[in-house]
């Protein structure tokens, strides 16, 4: 889970506020004279649009957080009210944790412990469940293992997990709606055990999904796992976002896809967000994989070719702007002296 703020586009969805089902996704294009208008798109399926209720609510102060006991260790972000993430553990200032000690082995049970909060989330998909109903169950589950949700207050975030649905892209804050069948929702997830954050989330089918809303699933999870593939001891950061573009530039099922730029992975260890960032998509940036690192990939991957995200009024909740699916999944990697172990698989 990364969080990143975006911009209001200059575009608004708000001739699309009526949108229900897209079959294609047609709507006028009202493009500002200076920019060119998005191609209507013929090929997305079918699938209900995401947006904000109205009147518009603007912020998050308005949602009650859940409670977490006294005994439950906190991060320190949730403890001091402020946004930011004091390091706590034995990284050193390049993101690296001491392989083979006491703060390895609390990561791996940390990330572990994501993991299993993860499945247990997609065991509660199905038609009629709100994802307000998964939230409560996630934050219980997690509670009851002696963990903190790790969103919960993470610069003000009311709510325990992220839930994003359709064309959401990221930070979908769980709600009262109800599932549909043929919906496509990623559920975050990242806890604090023993004072490092385990992150980690996935894809779920609900229902009977179309073809092309299946398929997107499916070339999220291998561009994660090509992603995934080129991460090892002295190999560039910038090999990732390679990787992954190999796998969603050509066609895939004669279907176009494309990677958002908006959002990156993070180093991760006692602070929820730091160096290394991430990127998915084509890049230059500098630096190397070093044993010691440990960091997520988590590309969000978009139908057609048109990757670009506005945000709701609610200042986290990202969708794409021609209401396009998203999906995304991560995990968490760690570079050991040898190679690259997935540690949320």
């Amino acid at each position: 889970m990364f969080f990143r703020a975006l911009q209001l586009s200059t575009r608004t969805a708000s001739h699309l506020r009526t949108s229900k089902w897209i079959k294609p996704c047609s709507f006028s294009n009202s493009a500002p004279l200076n920019e060119e208008p998005f191609p209507v798109p013929d090929n997305f399926g079918y699938y209900s649009v995401i947006l904000p209720d109205e009147p518009f609510v603007f912020g998050v102060s308005h949602i009650k957080p859940r409670n977490v006991p006294d005994h439950i260790k906190r991060p320190p972000y949730a403890l001091n009210g402020s946004s930011k993430d004091i390091q706590e553990g034995a990284e050193d200032r390049a993101g690296k944790i001491p392989l083979g000690g006491d703060a390895e082995q609390k990561l791996r049970s940390a990330a572990s412990l994501a993991r299993e909060v993860r499945e247990y989330a997609g065991s509660l998909v199905k038609v009629g469940t709100t994802t307000n109903t998964i939230d409560a169950a996630v934050h219980d589950y997690i509670i009851s293992h002696g963990a903190y949700p790790s969103p919960l207050l993470y610069n003000g975030f009311p709510k325990s997990c992220c839930t994003s649905i359709n064309n959401i892209i990221t930070h979908g804050i769980p709600d009262n709606r109800p599932l549909e069948d043929g919906d496509i929702v990623n559920i975050d997830v990242t806890i604090y055990l023993n004072g490092y954050h385990g992150d980690t989330s996935q894809t779920w089918l609900v229902g009977d999904v179309d073809l092309p809303g299946r398929l997107l699933c499916s070339i999220t999870n291998q561009a994660l796992e090509a992603g995934i593939s080129a991460c090892g001891p002295g190999q560039p950061f910038k090999n990732i976002g390679q990787a992954i573009h190999a796998v969603i530039e050509p066609q895939y099922q004669g279907f176009d896809f494309c990677v958002s730029p908006a959002f990156s992975g993070h180093g991760i260890g006692s602070v929820f967000h730091r160096k290394p960032w991430i990127l998915h998509h084509l890049n230059d940036e500098p630096g190397v994989m070093m044993p010691g690192h440990c960091f997520t990939i988590e590309p969000a991957i978009i139908q057609g070719t048109h990757p670009t995200s506005w945000t709701f009024p609610d200042g986290w909740t990202a969708s794409t702007e021609n209401c396009a699916r998203s999906a995304q999944a991560e995990h968490m990697v760690l570079i050991t002296e040898n190679g690259a172990e997935v540690l949320t698989r």
